[in-house]
């Protein structure tokens, strides 16, 4: 199993930084392809409106034709399309490519939690998760820090497009040992795949996320609103369509036992709050930065270091640390970053030297949170059921996200209207600081049911 989890990881880190990455590059995109508002916005939201839409059917599709087999479909998809994205001779061709590297994305990822919860043992499965979650934090923040630098120092006189063809290399290596080094997981049996419910979530979650993403810069027109009215009764039927088929027997994509796994639905709602929060928070910081403090993207980027530093330090110390003491160090966690957004709350506008103080517990507290969430999630999930898992949770995710940038976004737009952008943070801090205590209150909750779950245990093995 030797050489497993780096490989696997390598591509989540990939599919994170190519996430945040373009939010650096937006700039110079722009004014290297003329590309107005509406394509800039789909140049870097394209990527997650098909990124999230297709993930719960790459789950399923894991599933039924095995973890490793689309694994390595989905890497060699994602290197294809992201020297599409660098050799991009327009804003209409770039889209498309971020559009067609999302969908690849959708298929590579969902594969990383799958075989790490099918592979690893359970007593190996929790390190596994967390070295997961540390590496998709890490790419989060190596899209705002190593973008910057990459764009500062020309690589090759490639400009912009250095962000994109960096994977290649990586994809080249990736998918040789994916297909060495990654077992064989045979895929189950043959059934007819659900495309009515593929479709159908795939329609309810771009009518949700397209007008999420372009709101804000557009104004919030007429149609973002009825597309997001229009979501509810696509999922309706949807949801409809999914009980139906199970009835009869069916493979719906969709896994509806997942519902009576509570531990699940909790772990699902921790992580939605949490990216609800991360997400809008990378957004709003950037913006304090560089609109409120004057930081160009560079600078504005290395102020994120610190945090990077901090995060990769106490995620490697957590999973030693939740090995021993189990889920209230990710409480700790939790408090720790409740602490630096209190200090944004009450004093944003004191500064740099301020700002760095409250990011660095912000930092310390997320590598503490974030990779543990994902394993409280997942551990009374089935190894057969690992795929839509895995999809549904990074699902959630890329929502979350994109809803969070969306709603905490336009709080803060209508703040720092006149320049009032300290204002501003402190208000959007304030929304992070309460959906960082909901984490806290959910993760509480799998820790009561972890301890009554081991308290039972014990009482049956006395009888």
């Amino acid at each position: 199993m030797r050489g497993v989890l780096p490989v696997l990881l390598s591509a989540w880190f990939m599919a994170q930084f190519d996430f945040f990455v373009v939010n650096v590059a937006a700039p110079a995109i722009e004014h290297d392809l003329r590309a107005g508002p509406a394509a800039l916005e789909l140049i870097v939201a394209g990527y997650a409106f098909t990124y999230a839409a297709g993930m719960i059917t790459g789950g399923r599709l894991g599933d039924r034709y095995g973890y490793r087999r689309l694994f390595v479909y989905g890497v060699a998809g994602f290197t294809v399309a992201s020297v599409l994205c660098g050799l991009a001779p327009g804003a209409a061709w770039l889209v498309a490519a971020r559009l067609l590297q999302g969908l690849a994305g959708a298929v590579m990822v969902p594969q990383v939690l799958a075989m790490i919860s099918a592979v690893y043992p359970p007593e190996r499965r929790g390190r596994a998760i967390g070295w997961y979650g540390a590496a998709g934090g890490l790419g989060s923040i190596a899209g705002q820090v190593l973008g910057g630098l990459l764009l500062t120092a020309d690589v090759f006189g490639l400009g912009w497009r250095v962000i994109f063809l960096i994977n290649l290399p990586v994809g080249l290596v990736v998918v040789p040992l994916a297909r060495w080094l990654l077992p064989e997981a045979d895929p189950r049996e043959a059934v007819g795949f659900d495309l009515p419910g593929a479709a159908g979530l795939a329609a309810g979650l771009a009518l949700l996320l397209v007008p999420l993403g372009l709101g804000n810069s557009l104004g919030w027109p007429a149609w973002t609103w009825g597309a997001m009215a229009a979501s509810a009764p696509v999922f309706a039927l949807t949801w409809w369509w999914q009980r139906t088929l199970a009835a009869r027997g069916g493979q719906p994509v969709l896994d509806l036992g997942l519902l009576k796994v509570h531990s699940y639905l909790a772990g699902v709602g921790a992580i939605v709050a949490f990216m609800a929060y991360f997400a809008s928070f990378m957004f709003t910081l950037t913006l304090l930065l560089q609109n409120g403090l004057g930081l160009t993207a560079f600078q504005a980027g290395l102020a994120f270091a610190p945090m990077g530093v901090l995060f990769t330090v106490t995620s490697l110390l957590g999973t030693r640390l939740v090995g021993r003491y189990g889920l209230v160090v990710v409480m700790v966690g939790g408090l720790v970053t409740a602490l630096g957004l209190a200090l944004l709350v009450v004093g944003a506008g004191r500064g740099l030297p301020y700002i760095m103080v409250a990011l660095v517990l912000v930092g310390a507290g997320n590598g503490l949170v974030l990779p543990r969430l994902i394993g409280a999630a997942l551990v009374e999930v089935a190894p057969h059921q690992a795929g839509i898992g895995s999809g549904v949770l990074s699902t959630a995710q890329q929502f979350a996200g994109a809803g969070g940038v969306a709603v905490i976004g336009a709080v803060y737009f209508a703040v720092a209207e006149g320049g009032h952008h300290a204002r501003a943070m402190r208000w959007s801090a304030a929304i992070d600081l309460a959906l960082i205590l909901l984490v806290v209150a959910m993760v509480a909750y799998n820790r009561r049911r972890a301890v009554r779950k081991a308290s039972a245990a014990g009482s049956r093995r006395g009888a």
